[in-house]
């Protein structure tokens, strides 16, 4: 696939409409939400942190230029959280972007019992996007993007261990975090395709992007060694986002589309539309961790009917 977008006059404008970036208060989620600030959108900043979410909407003012642009408290390893900000959002919703994430941290819990990197890398944004599904169907041609990773290339669906209650590798849980973004991407288009609804649900990863998602690993060591790795091989956040403002407003964009950066083994370069592992094409093991995702986090999604 790895094919270049055709090239536009100018980036989309998106005046009139409103976007959700879930962990903007740095990297990634940061330069998202000032992209799309800077194209019109009126931006939700979705933080789990009140302090660091009020100094990321006043750098996203200062670099976007925008005063539409606000913060919500919203905590993606507590269903409750995601429920209550779920229950007061008002209004259509255009852009959804699930980009919060931690990457291969030490075993840690959810306030809900979900080992952490599946719970809020995958079950969270599952929630949110299920319970906001209303505020998306409200507006036409709605988006919802989720940052995947090439990690995903490294994973497995473990359905007889899903959060590590028997053993657990920090990357094998983050790998397999990863690619469940992307199943839960391709099972959401097929679903949305087959009700009929103009729902585009996309992915998007960032390469090797320079940002704070080492912050949770083990070890200064590590958070030495992997940060300079990062550095050196990687991507600025800036660039990182790139990815993932085209899947978001691209007018080529179609539901199922995955997008990367175009350089050597998809590390760094500009946005195009790239293929993912063969597994992630796996409708079988999709729509089973739909359906298991659905039990384990309460939330269904009504209206849209299995494909499998």
């Amino acid at each position: 696939m790895n094919r270049s977008m055709p090239e536009s006059s100018g980036d989309p404008r998106l005046d009139g409409k409103t976007a959700v970036v879930t962990g903007a208060n740095s990297g990634l989620g940061l330069q998202t939400a000032i992209g799309l600030a800077r194209r019109g959108a009126s931006v939700v900043l979705a933080c789990r942190s009140e302090e660091r979410g009020a100094i990321a909407l006043q750098r996203a003012r200062e670099a976007s230029g925008s005063a539409s642009l606000t913060l919500r408290l919203l905590d993606l390893a507590d269903l409750g959280s995601v429920r209550s900000f779920s229950r007061e959002w008002n209004g259509p919703l255009d852009i959804l972007v699930n980009n919060a994430g931690v990457m291969a941290t030490p075993l840690r819990r959810t306030a809900d019992g979900f080992e952490q990197q599946f719970g809020i890398n995958h079950l969270g944004h599952f929630a949110l996007t299920g319970l906001l599904l209303d505020a998306l169907r409200r507006s036409p041609g709605a988006r919802v993007v989720t940052v995947s990773s090439l990690a995903h290339r490294r994973g497995r669906i473990d359905f007889d261990d899903l959060n590590a209650h028997s053993r657990y590798r920090p990357w094998r849980a983050y790998n397999q975090s990863k690619l469940a973004n992307l199943l839960f991407t391709m099972e959401l288009d097929r679903r949305v395709r087959a009700a009929g609804w103009p729902l585009i649900a996309a992915a998007a990863h960032p390469g090797l992007s320079t940002t704070n998602l080492t912050a949770g690993m083990r070890g200064a060591a590590v958070l030495d060694l992997m940060g300079g790795f990062f550095r050196v091989m990687g991507q600025s956040d800036v660039d990182g986002a790139a990815p993932v403002l085209l899947a978001a407003t691209g007018a080529q964009v179609h539901g199922g589309d995955y997008y990367g950066p175009n350089g050597p083994g998809e590390t760094r370069g500009k946005p195009v539309l790239v293929a993912p592992a063969p597994s992630v094409l796996d409708e079988y093991v999709a729509a089973k961790l739909w359906s298991v995702s659905e039990e384990l986090t309460g939330v269904t999604y009504a209206g849209l009917p299995a494909t499998t």
